[in-house]
């Protein structure tokens, strides 16, 4: 086998094999496919497109480059989630506990933030002493104990993933359907769980603006899971706002909290509820998704998912008295409103520069080196379709230097649009993929 025929092979828009798309992943992660060829193939692959078998085989391929980690010591069926990122996502920190005061097991890695998408881990240490560092025996115990354990993602977790990443990154092969779904469900594959639910993000603050281009990403990621072996659903969720209204790690750590408490906003527990249904319908906890909602409503209601939320830090090393006392979160030393220039209605927000306002403060990385201020984001006050009356508070900026608190609010400034005609909000949730097909919500 010759990489040279296989370029050429998808040039002519043929179809690979599985043992030809192993060929050259294996190749490529152990040095002996060179950058150039590799650039030949991926933009071969932009431009005459993938079908599903070898999207499936691409996935499989670049999951079985590194670690597969075996989870079979973990009792029960174990349920994964994944976001395709946003600003003021947080669902993980506030479904997960529901999840795993129902007894299902929650064996999930998870990431840090780059840009501006915040990550699951950087939110995590914002309770001192918190490590997601722990061995893959006391992730084991952990999950098995008190049904629940985030972790990093280890350094050999599908190393083709990382490197064709980084190759795409700077050839222009970034946008396209197979590859991203490749990229995201190879890590989800290696990790191991028996169920994956995708939280596919569409709208001005998500990677996939459009729905249409969503919905491709979500079917294509459906198919493949299920091709797998895994039970896979995916959410069509809303991202042309924040998620909740905090922005921030600390700030959005306590917006979970309050969730679980029975006090967070509306369209957050709508999303962490529908996509944790699903995981209770895969793991046959519940008959429905009617059913599954009654439970983890429970869960808020009796205070269960709170204690479980506890019971996770502590299993970690964090300092749990937070969850139940927020004032012992590190804050912020100056707090600013924003004010709105104009009345008028909120009809637009460009979702991506109210996650760049975070960034500014200091609280999202640049670069993968970056030391992020843990302290440091925002509060929104004003939603699409919101009325506004000029000098009433857009949002509270919260920052530890006044310089970066000046840029960041011009920066939220420029992303409100305020109009005369009030708009319709938006859906929190659009669709439902699963291997049957779509449900339009």
């Amino acid at each position: 086998m010759k990489m040279y025929d296989l370029i050429n092979k998808k040039k002519l828009k043929e179809c690979l094999t599985p043992e030809e798309i192993e060929f050259i992943i294996q190749g490529y992660t152990d040095g002996s496919i060179p950058d150039y060829q590799m650039s030949a193939f991926l933009m071969a692959v932009c431009i005459n497109g993938m079908d599903h078998e070898e999207t499936a085989a691409l996935t499989i391929a670049m999951a079985k480059s590194g670690d597969l980690l075996d989870l079979s010591q973990i009792n029960g069926v174990k349920v994964d989630k994944h976001s395709t990122g946003g600003v003021g996502d947080k669902t993980s920190l506030v479904l997960s506990p529901m999840v795993a005061a129902l007894g299902v097991p929650v064996a999930k890695m998870s990431g840090r933030g780059l840009g501006h998408t915040g990550g699951t881990i950087d939110k995590l240490e914002s309770f001192p002493g918190f490590s997601t560092s722990i061995t893959s025996e006391q992730f084991i115990t952990n999950v098995n104990q008190i049904k629940m354990a985030i972790v990093g993602q280890t350094a050999n977790l599908a190393p083709a993933d990382k490197k064709l990443y980084a190759l795409r990154d700077v050839t222009a092969t970034v946008d396209n359907i197979s590859l991203i779904a490749s990229s995201i469900m190879s890590k989800k594959i290696a990790s191991g769980s028996d169920i994956i639910v995708l939280d596919v993000k569409t709208g001005s603050g998500a990677f996939m603006k459009s729905y249409e281009s969503s919905l491709a990403l979500a079917r294509e990621m459906v198919q493949i899971g299920t091709i797998a072996g895994r039970k896979t659903y995916a959410v069509i969720t809303d991202m042309n706002q924040p998620l909740g209204n905090a922005v921030g790690n600390t700030l959005e750590v306590i917006e979970a909290i309050d969730t679980l408490n029975g006090d967070g906003p509306k369209d957050l527990l709508e999303v962490s509820i529908t996509l944790a249904s699903y995981m209770l319908v895969g793991a046959e906890i519940a008959k429905s998704v009617e059913e599954a909602r009654l439970l983890l409503y429970k869960t808020i209601e009796d205070k269960s998912a709170l204690n479980k939320f506890s019971q996770f830090i502590s299993a970690q090393g964090g300092n749990s008295d937070a969850v139940f006392h927020t004032e012992l979160f590190q804050k912020a030393g100056i707090a600013e409103e924003v004010s709105a220039p104009t009345d008028g209605y909120i009809t637009y927000i460009h979702t991506d520069e109210v996650g760049m306002t975070s960034l500014i403060l200091g609280g999202g990385r640049e670069t993968k080196e970056s030391v992020i201020d843990l302290s440091v984001g925002l509060k929104i006050h004003k939603k699409l379709g919101d009325s506004v009356i000029k000098g009433e508070s857009l949002a509270t900026l919260y920052a530890n230097d006044s310089n970066k608190l000046k840029e960041a609010k011009q920066r939220l400034l420029k992303a409100y649009v305020i109009g005369d005609d009030k708009p319709e909000k938006p859906k929190y949730v659009y669709a439902i993929v699963t291997k049957d097909g779509v449900l339009q919500l």
